[in-house]
């Protein structure tokens, strides 16, 4: 039988981020509420290499130095820190960890050692548990201690359905637990009274047969999900994959990532690594979308660092409408549609108001450029396939993004037609007052020649116009290529056509036709003996 354990409950503190270590002070402050019941103490306990460096080499990634991790545990709350120290413990392990962490608590008796439910807690926690040969409560969603003194965690079962209580056998000493960081908010106390104890730790009981191989952060666009500013997450409630598949436009039109919780997961229309949760990824976005999802506990614990969250669900009763800041009750086949659209059009709009505030380029995470990227990466574009989609060059495509170079306006107006967006959706009063008479005066120009012969009276401000264009023969329509914004279809009813396009020529013969981009410089030549007739429909921004 395991010796009687002290009242004491031992905390964790994970080092490898700033993240991490607020996951830390978060069951720290759990913790600090579980030994008001035990009348022990709330130790901290810190693994790190002599001389307080870093944890991780990877900057930008890695904590403060360890005294500052030290303060911050005093500052909430700690009785007393515990620093175990050891030159292998310079890249965090959880295999090296858990033997020194065991021999402490081995030696010292604590009540319970709690520790964040991350992948590494959960491994730590369980590699310790098992030296120690403890009990373990895992993933628990929030832990208490009851009328009776018993420790019980709080855990979700069967998909989230039920919430089981767990607790240790009488009588086995120490117990270890993972714990949900955000069942706890991380407050500091008024007066910081803990002490610091160091320990060197000069035999490490490490598995012989594992062997560190090398260490790396991981890619930036595996990390994409979990660094999103706006994360759009689609549930069960979706009910196929084609309806998924508007999760996935959405998130392109706000440029932000797509996520899932576990049945969209096991049905295969989205990769696991999507997955958001307690057994998946936690992400903290400005602005999160629930849609179609039920808010079980295994999905809302990966979401509780999000700014703001909305939540689209046909059921007003679903237990995710508690987390929501603002709130939806709608079928999300029917509603994404139009999300999508008014998404599209608002996106176009602040492009639209960005391009037009100042004449002088941008530099700052809000400009056009950084937009313009944000935009194209969320729809999985290359810069070659948006140069090409909206008749410009790379070259051109990557100055904008670098704020290099100042887009013109009919490049915003390409862009639209790209993302099927009406440009007249995004234009202010003015602007399509100035569009209007630009076009009423192409339409002028066109009518007072010979050649054009309008099909649509009245026609002269509309977006989409039809004329009978006559050549002479062997003659050019007109004596240079041009180009117009917009789109151009041609039928050929009489005589030949030909139709160059860039550099590209195409002859077309009667009833064959062509459609094309009319900003791409275009010229028209008939080449029979009679004069070549075409029915001409323009569509003008």
């Amino acid at each position: 039988m395991p010796a009687t354990p002290t009242r004491d409950i031992w905390v964790f503190i994970d080092l490898r981020s700033q993240r991490l270590l607020g996951f830390s002070l978060n069951v720290l402050c759990k913790g600090r509420q579980l030994v008001a019941s035990t009348g022990g103490r709330i130790v901290a306990v810190i693994l790190i290499p002599p001389g307080g460096s870093r944890l991780t080499s990877f900057e930008g990634d890695a904590c403060v130095l360890s005294e500052s991790a030290e303060a911050s545990c005093l500052d909430h709350g700690a009785d007393q820190v515990l620093i175990l120290e050891n030159d292998c413990f310079t890249s965090p392990r959880p295999d090296l960890f858990a033997g020194s962490l065991a021999d402490a608590v081995t030696a010292r008796r604590p009540r319970l050692v709690l520790t964040a439910l991350t992948d590494f807690g959960r491994e730590l926690a369980a590699r310790a548990a098992r030296h120690c040969r403890s009990g373990l409560i895992a993933d628990c969603q929030d832990i208490h201690i009851d009328d009776d003194g018993h420790i019980i965690g709080a855990c979700p079962a069967w998909g989230g359905s039920i919430v089981a209580g767990i607790t240790f056998a009488d009588g086995w000493g120490t117990g270890f637990a993972t714990v949900q960081p955000h069942c706890c908010q991380a407050e500091p106390v008024a007066t910081p009274a803990g002490e610091i104890l160091r320990q060197s730790i000069d035999t490490l009981p490490a598995p012989p047969s594992l062997r560190k191989m090398d260490s790396r952060p991981a890619a930036e666009s595996q990390r994409k999900l979990e660094n999103a500013d706006i994360v759009v997450v689609g549930g069960a409630g979706l009910g196929s994959a084609k309806v998924f598949g508007k999760i996935r436009e959405l998130a392109a039109v706000l440029g932000g990532q797509v996520g899932a919780t576990r049945p969209p997961v096991l049905q295969h229309w989205v990769d696991e690594k999507r997955l958001i949760g307690q057994t998946g990824k936690s992400v903290a976005p400005k602005l999160l979308i629930s849609i179609g999802t039920s808010g079980a506990a295994q999905y809302t614990a990966g979401i509780m660092e999000a700014d703001h969250i909305v939540v689209i669900n046909r059921d007003p009763d679903a237990p995710i409408f508690q987390l929501a800041d603002t709130a939806i009750v709608a079928d999300a086949g029917t509603f994404l549609p139009v999300l999508i659209e008014r998404a599209q059009q608002a996106v176009m709009r602040q492009l639209a108001d960005v391009l037009c505030e100042t004449t002088v380029t941008r530099e700052d995470n809000d400009g056009f450029g950084a937009r313009l990227k944000k935009l194209r990466e969320g729809h999985d574009w290359s810069i070659e396939a948006l140069a090409e989609a909206t008749g410009q060059t790379p070259d051109f495509i990557q100055g904008v993004e670098d704020n290099v170079v100042s887009p013109p306006v009919g490049f915003l107006l390409r862009l639209s037609s790209t993302l099927n967006v009406d440009p007249g959706t995004f234009l202010g009063k003015e602007e399509q007052v100035a569009i209007r008479d630009r076009r009423l005066e192409a339409y002028v120009r066109r009518t007072q020649n010979y050649s054009y012969q309008t099909l649509t009276e009245g026609s002269a401000t509309d977006h989409l116009r039809a004329f009978m264009v006559t050549i002479e023969p062997h003659d050019t329509h007109k004596p240079v290529a041009y180009k117009h914004e917009g789109e151009e279809f041609i039928y050929v009813i009489s005589g030949e056509l030909e139709l160059t396009l860039d550099k590209k020529t195409k002859v077309l013969k009667p009833g064959e036709h062509m459609h094309f981009n009319s900003y791409i410089p275009h010229r028209l030549k008939s080449l029979s003996n009679e004069p070549t007739r075409c029915l001409v429909v323009l569509y003008t921004i």
